[in-house]
């Protein structure tokens, strides 16, 4: 009998890499991989091919190949990218095509990658934060959580893994210390007093493999991960540590956050307001003990810099 057989989608991305790259390492005698992509050729889709995976191509606005994909899969993990087309009503339609395609494959363990949709906390009608694209709060977050439905409703075997802030965004997405007038360096986020859950990304596909080697234990739950829950302050301070130079955390307001202006910022603005509102709730469904229980070796946020502070670009001092 063959070994069974996890789809990952977006395996050649962050969570989908880090999955694939865990089980890979960890569990080739255990399972078979094949990792979904739509750039077979690309140099992430031919690393995972070395390493032992079976490189299957699909695209989610192509039902049919997503289809194909996950013929034969034991599990499939899904994953949408939001920020690659900023739509809502597409990543909605991706994740309906995910789970009807699932539905077709008889999937034994469906992993859905989702947020909370922040219109369970608080309505969309302007009065705590401004409404974006005439019906949300936060886009990224509430077209994955509503989507949830698109899993549920079908009743697939499905963990709804709800992830963290990506402390990878302090390398990859412009988010880290940056060089005030004054020459010092400052932390800018949109987090008051408040502790953010975050994680690294290859935690992320850490923890989600995890999920799957625990059999049917989380099918039927939610399951939210973070490697630590920190304020501002305290990143700022490890940021320090690592950096050799005093780093200041700046907790600016979201609207005026709102107002940088790159794509997205408005949406970001109001995800960082309604986790600071709802700290508690926010926190307490990411709890990291039971996070480290599916990844024992989780990595704190200094741990993370450790190996990731030779790649945050910080401006060098003027003169």
């Amino acid at each position: 009998m063959p070994a069974p057989l996890i789809t990952i989608f977006g395996a050649t991305g962050a969570q989908g890499g880090g999955l694939a790259r865990n089980i890979l390492a960890r569990d080739k005698a255990d399972y078979r991989v094949r990792a979904v992509t739509r750039k077979p050729d690309g140099d992430a889709a031919k690393e995972l091919a070395q390493l032992g995976a079976e490189i299957a191509v699909a695209d989610l606005d192509d039902p049919a190949s997503v289809q194909r994909a996950m013929a034969g899969s034991q599990g499939v993990y899904c994953v949408t990218n939001y920020w690659e087309h900023l739509s809502p009503e597409k990543e909605l339609k991706q994740a309906e095509t995910l789970a009807e395609a699932a539905r077709q494959a008889g999937v034994a363990h469906v992993v859905w990658s989702t947020l909370e949709d922040t219109r369970r906390f608080l309505p969309a009608d302007g009065r705590r934060m401004p409404v974006l694209m005439g019906t949300y709060n936060v886009p990224h977050f509430d077209a994955k959580g509503e989507a949830n439905r698109f899993f549920t409703e079908r009743g697939l075997p499905v963990t709804l893994l709800h992830t963290s802030f990506y402390w990878d965004n302090l390398i990859h997405f412009g988010m880290g210390p940056q060089r005030s007038p004054d020459g010092s360096l400052v932390f800018v986020l949109p987090m008051a007093d408040k502790p953010l859950p975050g994680i690294a990304v290859a935690d992320i596909g850490a923890c989600a493999a995890g999920i799957f080697r625990n059999g049917t234990d989380r099918i039927g739950q939610t399951v939210g991960i973070a490697g630590e829950h920190l304020t501002g302050a305290e990143m700022a301070s490890a940021l320090s540590r690592t950096l050799n130079e005093p780093v200041t955390y700046v907790p600016m307001p979201p609207a005026e956050y709102a107002k940088l202006g790159f794509p997205g910022a408005d949406d970001l603005a109001n995800m960082f307001q309604f986790k600071v509102e709802f700290n508690e709730a926010f926190c307490a469904a990411r709890p990291v003990a039971e996070s480290k229980a599916l990844n024992p070796q989780l990595q704190s946020f200094e741990a993370w810099l450790v190996g990731a502070g030779a790649q945050l670009k910080v401006p060098p001092k003027a003169g």
